[in-house]
């Protein structure tokens, strides 16, 4: 949220470097996240002064040029060559001095220097307005009015505006200080502690008319609409506003549309009050009806889009048709234009939940829904639209034609709050005076109606809809005291924790410790994800967790894998040129279930691209599903549950072919590489291999396991490969399932390292060369066990799988 500080002293008499506003307001809970100085005018005007043309004549060597003796309030007349063709003596004109900087439309600066133009030395330059930002006119130079004061400062002559402007971070709960008047009043009570400080409120109309309504108001939807006001104003004059109001727009980030347009907007800056205004001529029926969508119903938005309403949807209606999203977004046919000459001015108070899922329903975020959705002062309604007319009054020349129509059927009273001071002093850390506690209270219109020893009765304001429990109160008290104000205890006590046994955490980090000792890179993602990726992530649609109000179609359900989530991070990192990756992320999944929603956590691998950098000395491979088991292995290792492993196929929808690691007949996780036609949605040619560790499973069964502590074998290891034929839809699983059934002592590990599809193969068969490692140890394994060994695999292979080894 953007605060003008020339604005914000219209309300609070200070004067206090804009770094010190800065520094109270961060210290009373307004975050400030950036102060950027504005300029009405681009530098300023600085170095640009008024002068006075005392000489001129013809350019010698330039028909079009004239040279010019002008007096810019120095000791001599400085000599400047002119083009413009209206430059003539006698005249005040405005005069950029050697050194200072002009801008262009587009912001690009150029320095005025000490010249020759045609043999003839120029110390300046006359300006046009377009030159100096005033204007679009280059016809000639700007002449200005006699009584200008010679070498006064352009920048006071032409009342050009310098600000600074204050960014706050605005957290939800602090609607009462979305407005220059709400950070003007958190000011004010924090000086008032060293000094009476009070804020001044903005005029408002005096004015009444008591004749028969113009437009009657319908509110059928009190729930949505708890105040609606509004009234008539005729003979209204559309035109430009007058500066100060276009550059206190500008400086907070807002164009200047038009006077009427931009009255509603300053008001709601200034007072954090919404108001929208119509064009009373287009309002059919002369009736505004406050109301529900109709389901299906259609509705073209301001920015030209037809928008299908939702039932929820409240709405601002006409007699025939809707007009305006309530508090959200205006029609495209009930604006105010150039030809608008009467108008209904709307203020309202409407329910923030309505509002915000609204504005979520149609992806709409305006000033107004941002206001709406965090709740607005329903007894400052009313003022605001007579602050509207005050202005309207005042700079439009309009007249209020008709009384004002307010719908309050149950008044918002200040809320009673029973609180106990002590408990209050115990949560702050400090006993405090308690006439001190008072006068904070009172800075921030907390009334105290009753006060029994300890026990306080306050009443909160309607605009602190955040202050609704004792805990409350003492945040409100302490960062008007100060939180810096109480010291820190001499003594920090505190009570041991006991974790269960294994510590998640330590765990977690030691595992992450590992992979990025690997050459992993952790990512962190969204588990909201996009609703395209529930035909590949999920097995029952029935089981996925959507939104009801979705920000986009991008996050529109909760995750079922942490596949998509690291895919977009594949592409977003290779079309930046960084195509070889190793990643890894902990996150949770979700499902819905007959008896509620579970979650679930996760370890997700991907490994992708070349498995070393490009070097003059080797040749860079491409990483393999090899490269991923062997991760897998040392992760599973480390968890000792290494022992009583079995394999199987995998049974998801995203792979071209992997495996699914049991243990105890629980999956601990599956692997294998993603399918060709889902790596081609997100952009990625290069093969993705993928490893999905169930996370919970795999602590539940680490319970209990001790670390094993063995010697290294003396005795060697020992490789041999098979190239097998096979049907394309066997799996590697089913191929290491198989081998590990066989030789259950003897067989150490199982490896894939090729696969190949395509040209010289049968139709429906696939090639795959699979490793399978061998150890005794306690003897050196000969060659014929060894062969007998790979036969018994090679006969379980041909009969169960219909495998050929190939030549």
């Amino acid at each position: 949220m953007k605060i003008s500080y020339n604005w914000l002293k219209k309300h609070i008499d200070i004067n206090l470097p804009v770094e010190k506003v800065c520094e109270i307001l961060t210290d009373t809970g307004l975050e400030v996240e950036g102060l950027d100085k504005f300029e009405s005018i681009k530098g300023g005007l600085q170095g640009i002064v008024i002068g006075e043309v005392l000489e001129k004549w013809a350019h010698p060597g330039a028909d079009r040029l004239s040279v010019t003796k002008v007096d810019i309030g120095g000791n001599e007349p400085v000599q400047i060559v002119c083009g413009a063709p209206n430059v003539d003596a006698g005249q005040k004109v405005a005069v950029a001095t050697v050194g200072s900087l002009l801008y262009d439309e587009k912001g690009n600066s150029f320095k005025i220097k000490k010249s020759k133009i045609r043999g003839e030395e120029s110390f300046g330059m006359i300006c046009a307005e377009d030159e100096l930002g005033l204007g679009k006119d280059h016809d000639g130079i700007m002449v200005l009015d006699g009584d200008a004061k010679v070498g006064s400062e352009a920048a006071s002559y032409f009342s050009i505006e310098n600000d600074w402007v204050i960014e706050i971070g605005l957290t939800p709960n602090r609607s009462d200080a979305i407005s220059h008047i709400g950070v003007a009043r958190d000011l004010a009570a924090f000086l008032n502690q060293e000094m009476p400080t009070t804020i001044s409120w903005p005029k408002i109309s005096d004015k009444n008319n008591n004749a028969e309504p113009i437009i009657q108001v319908e509110v059928q939807d009190a729930e949505g609409a708890s105040r609606y006001c509004g009234t008539v104003m005729e003979k209204v004059n559309v035109g430009d506003s007058p500066e100060w109001l276009k550059n206190s727009l500008k400086a907070i980030g807002l164009e200047s549309i038009n006077n009427v347009v931009d009255i509603s907007n300053y008001v709601m800056h200034e007072l954090g009050q919404p108001l929208h205004i119509f064009d009373a001529d287009k309002i059919t029926g002369n009736k505004v009806i406050v109301r529900r969508a109709n389901k299906g119903e259609k509705f073209t938005t301001l920015d030209g889009i037809e928008r299908e309403l939702h039932q929820e949807d409240l709405m601002i209606c006409n007699q025939d048709s809707p007009m305006c999203i309530a508090g959200v977004f205006g029609g495209k046919d009930s604006g105010v234009s150039d030809q608008t000459k009467s108008i209904f001015i709307e203020s309202a108070c409407f329910n923030a939940v309505s509002i915000r899922k609204s504005a979520k329903r149609h992806q709409l975020n305006t000033d107004a829904s941002f206001r709406f959705e965090r709740g607005v002062d329903p007894n400052k309604t009313k003022y605001a639209l007579k602050r509207a007319v005050y202005l309207l009054e005042d700079l439009c020349g309009a007249q209020l034609a008709a009384p004002y129509f307010d719908h309050y059927p149950v008044k918002v009273e200040k809320l009673e709050l029973d609180v106990n001071i002590g408990r209050i002093y115990r949560l702050i850390g400090k006993k405090l005076q308690d006439d001190d506690v008072k006068k904070i209270l009172r800075s921030l219109d907390i009334d105290v109606l009753e006060q029994k020893a300890e026990e306080w009765k306050l009443a909160i304001p309607t605009y602190r809809v955040d202050v609704t429990r004792e805990a409350d109160v003492a945040e409100e008290i302490l960062r008007i005291y100060g939180y810096n104000n109480i010291p820190l205890p001499e003594r920090l006590t505190t009570s041991l924790a006991f974790n269960d046994y294994p510590d998640k955490e330590k765990v977690k980090n030691n595992i992450s410790n590992i992979l990025t000792g690997m050459g992993f890179t952790e990512m962190m993602s969204n588990s909201l994800t996009s609703t395209d990726y529930i035909n590949w992530m999920s097995k029952d649609e029935d089981s996925v967790v959507k939104l009801l109000n979705p920000l986009s179609s991008d996050l529109g359900v909760l995750r079922q894998s942490l596949l998509g989530n690291g895919l977009e991070a594949i592409a977003y990192n290779q079309n930046r040129k960084n195509a070889d990756l190793r990643l890894f992320e902990f996150g949770n999944i979700y499902f819905k279930e007959e008896k509620g929603y579970k979650q679930n956590e996760k370890l997700s691998l991907f490994i992708t691209g070349a498995r070393s950098i490009e070097n003059w000395d080797n040749n860079s491979q491409s990483l393999t599903y090899a490269d991923l088991l062997a991760v897998n292995d040392e992760i599973i290792s480390k968890f000792s549950l290494d022992k009583g492993l079995q394999t199987e196929g995998v049974d998801t929808n995203y792979y071209e072919d992997g495996m699914t690691v049991l243990r105890q007949r629980k999956p601990l996780l599956h692997s294998g590489w993603i399918k060709k036609s889902i790596l081609k949605q997100f952009g990625i040619k290069s093969a993705v291999y993928y490893a999905e560790f169930d996370w919970t499973e795999l602590l539940n069964q680490y319970k209990g396991q001790k670390v094993k502590v063995k010697s290294i074998s003396k005795f060697p290891k020992v490789r041999r490969d098979f190239s097998l034929l096979l049907d394309e839809n066997i799996s590697f699983g089913q191929i290491k399932e198989i081998a590990t059934k066989t030789e259950k002592r003897l067989l150490k590990n199982v490896g894939l390292f090729d696969v190949y599809e395509g040209k010289n193969l049968p139709s429906g068969k696939k090639s795959y060369a699979v490793n399978f490692i061998l150890q005794d140890e306690e003897a050196t394994m000969t060659d014929k066990k060894v062969d007998k060994i790979m036969a018994n695999i090679l006969v379980r292979l041909q009969s169960e799988l219909g495998a050929e080894l190939r030549g």
